[in-house]
């Protein structure tokens, strides 16, 4: 049976953060490899979106690599390692040629350590461990770097981890860093649980009940006055408007129907004009306009675009001129196009041999 697909789509200034690091132009795309405990890294032209794989790449990593964030610094990054017995985070610092090194030793988290979320401010790592219901936070060390303190050395808050009673499909922390957002099933329908953040520390806002029992991939636009939710099971995608306290108020016409079978990965364009959906079911990438004012998609005329079977993961580089789309068939690999106006240009797909976890975009 295929593994679900595992969403962590990382938009504007939170979770997979696009800054500065070196003079070369260059951007780097990290890419955890489940099945083969692998990282891969590849340099991305930022004038050709062609991707080159790095010769030191993949890099061993923990057992059971999931997601991968890096912290707005630029200088290091993390890898959650959900495989049996392992349960923990690896830390990575980053060199300007796009290598990584493990600081060891890793951070032990909950059971299951899936999905990886961190404040713009990067003060704060949160860890949605699937299997025990719960959240692990960790106070980042930005200060010094030494040997017994090393940069990026995760600390647990007080509390941590915190029980939410849910099993998480998919999280995003706010651009504000105050709000976080998390999808899970229930029943008889799926939920966003809301959660404000104070210190790294979340108290729960409330529930909002999804269009489905499967609320998977989220996305929230660049001045977080939106979320987006693709729902698999009813290929709808649903839109709330997030009040100031992190309540939401689904909006007129929403859920919207996605006319293509299983969404699962959202990501929107680092200006926010442009909504794009992984429809796993259909094998392929459907593209909508983003109406000012009310946060609506409309589809675009050429949409939906062909991709390679089972897209289940995207990123955009940080100029919004190439998205990179991870799949999970047999020919498992990360898929390269140009964007122009929304519209999608296939360049390339590379294989990595196993199923993309997920992916970060490092400039």
């Amino acid at each position: 049976m295929l593994r679900k697909a595992l969403v962590v789509v990382f938009i504007f200034a939170s979770i997979s953060v696009f800054v500065s690091c070196g003079s070369t132009g260059s951007h780097y795309i990290y890419a955890t490899i489940f099945a083969a405990n692998q990282l891969a890294v590849f340099r991305a032209d930022p004038y050709s979106g062609v991707l080159t794989q790095l010769a030191e790449s993949p890099y061993t990593v923990g057992f059971g690599p999931e997601s991968v964030v890096i912290h707005p610094s630029g200088k290091f990054l993390y890898v959650a390692n959900a495989g049996q017995n392992e349960n923990d985070v690896s830390l990575f610092d980053t060199n300007s040629d796009g290598t990584v090194t493990e600081v060891t030793p890793r951070t032990p988290t909950g059971t299951l350590p899936t999905f990886l979320a961190m404040d713009p401010a990067g003060n704060y790592l949160y860890v949605a461990n699937v299997a025990s219901n719960n959240l692990s936070v960790y106070s980042i060390n930005t200060a010094s770097n030494s040997s017994t303190n090393p940069l990026g050395k995760l600390t647990p808050v007080a509390g941590s981890p915190f029980s939410i009673d849910l099993s998480p499909k998919n999280m995003q922390v706010a651009p504000s860093g105050k709000l976080l957002f998390i999808s899970a099933p229930s029943q008889p329908t799926g939920v966003v649980a809301v959660f404000s953040l104070n210190a790294g520390v979340p108290a729960l806002v409330g529930y909002t009940p999804t269009a489905d029992n499967d609320p998977s991939g989220l996305a929230i636009d660049p001045g977080g006055s939106y979320l987006y939710t693709a729902n698999a099971t009813s290929s709808s995608i649903s839109i709330y408007a997030i009040g100031a306290s992190g309540t939401l108020t689904q909006v007129p016409q929403s859920p919207l129907a996605d006319n293509e079978q299983h969404p699962v990965a959202l990501t929107l364009d680092p200006a926010g004009q442009y909504l794009y959906v992984a429809n796993q079911g259909s094998n392929n990438i459907s593209t909508y306009s983003i109406t000012s004012g009310t946060g609506f998609p409309v589809s675009i005329t050429a949409s939906p675009f062909g991709s390679e079977a089972q897209p289940s993961f995207l990123t955009i580089d940080p100029n919004g001129k190439y998205l990179f789309v991870g799949n999970q068939a047999s020919g498992s690999g990360i898929e390269a196009f140009g964007i122009s106006s929304g519209s999608l240009n296939t360049i390339n797909t590379y294989s990595v041999g196993n199923t993309v976890g997920s992916m970060a975009v490092l400039q």
